[in-house]
C-alpha cells in the first residue's frame, strides 16, 4: 500500500510542478541555471567515459570477431550498434542518475528541511513549479544533447583504439560504421533518452521534495532517488526495447 501512495504523491506533486508558471522570466531564470547545473557541468564526466568505453567495445569488438569469414566492417557496425543502441542512451543515463539525480534530491531535500519551501508557499509561490519544472525541462532539453555528443565520441574512442592497437584497418573500421545505417535506431536512443531524463529528475525531486527530518533525511533521500531511478531506466528500457524494436 506504501507504493501505491508514493505512486498517488508523486502524481499529485508532478501536477502541480506542470502548472503554467506565475512568471515567465522567473521559470527562465531558474531553467537556465538548471541548464548550466545539471547539465553543462556533466560534460566532463560523459567525455571521459564516452572515449574510454568506446575504445573498450572497439577492442572486444575486434578481439571477438576474428572468423576469416566475417568481414572486418562488422567490428565497426557492431561498435556504432552498441554505442548508439545501447551505451549511450542508458549506460550514460544510469551515470548521470548518480550526478544529476543525487544533485537534484539534495537540492531540494536541502530546502525542505531548512524550511525554504514553506517560505515559498508563504509567499504565495508555487514551489513544486517553482523548483521542480525547471528542473525536469532543463534535462529533457540537455539530455538528449549530451548522449549525442556521448555517441560521437565512443566512435571516435573506437576509431583511436584502431589507430593505436591496428587489430583492423581504419578504413574497414570506419566503412563500418557508415553500413547498414537504419536511420531509426538514433531516434529509438532519443525516445529512450527522453523518457530517462524525465524520470531522472522527476523521481529525484520528488524525493527530495517530499523529505521529513533533518540531515541524515536528506542523505537517505538522495540515495533512494539514485536506487529508483536505476531501476525505473532498466525497467523502461526494457519496455521501450519491446515496444520500439520489435
Amino acid at each position: 500500500m506504501k507504493i501505491l501512495a508514493d505512486i498517488g504523491e508523486y502524481i499529485m506533486i508532478i501536477a502541480q510542478a506542470f502548472r503554467r508558471p506565475d512568471k515567465g522570466s522567473v521559470f527562465r531564470q531558474q531553467l537556465f541555471f538548471d541548464l548550466k547545473q545539471l547539465g553543462i557541468s556533466s560534460i566532463g564526466v560523459v567525455f571521459i567515459i564516452s572515449i574510454f568505453f568506446g575504445t573498450i567495445i572497439a577492442i572486444q569488438m575486434a578481439y571477438n570477431i576474428d572468423n576469416p569469414l566475417v568481414p572486418k566492417t562488422t567490428i565497426g557496425f557492431g561498435t556504432r550498434q552498441m554505442i548508439v543502441l545501447e551505451f549511450a542512451p542508458t549506460i550514460i543515463s544510469l551515470i548521470l542518475v548518480g550526478k544529476v539525480g543525487s544533485n537534484i534530491a539534495s537540492e531540494i531535500g536541502t530546502m525542505r528541511v531548512t524550511e525554504q519551501i514553506d517560505a515559498l508557499k508563504v509567499m504565495g509561490i508555487n514551489p513544486a513549479n517553482y523548483l521542480i519544472l525547471p528542473k525536469i525541462t532543463a534535462a529533457m532539453l540537455y539530455n538528449p544533447v549530451l548522449i549525442i555528443f556521448s555517441m560521437f565520441l565512443g566512435l571516435l574512442g573506437g576509431w583511436f583504439a584502431m589507430l593505436m592497437t591496428g587489430l583492423v584497418s581504419l578504413d574497414f573500421y570506419i566503412e563500418g560504421l557508415r553500413s547498414w545505417y537504419d536511420p531509426f535506431t538514433l531516434t529509438y536512443a532519443l525516445i529512450k533518452t527522453e523518457v530517462f531524463a524525465f524520470i531522472i529528475a522527476s523521481v529525484s525531486a520528488y524525493k527530495g521534495y517530499t523529505v521529513k527530518g533533518g540531515s541524515i533525511e536528506v542523505g537517505k533521500a538522495s540515495t533512494d532517488a539514485v536506487v529508483i531511478c536505476t531501476i525505473l531506466i532498466v525497467f523502461f528500457d526494457l519496455v521501450l526495447t519491446q515496444m520500439l524494436l520489435t
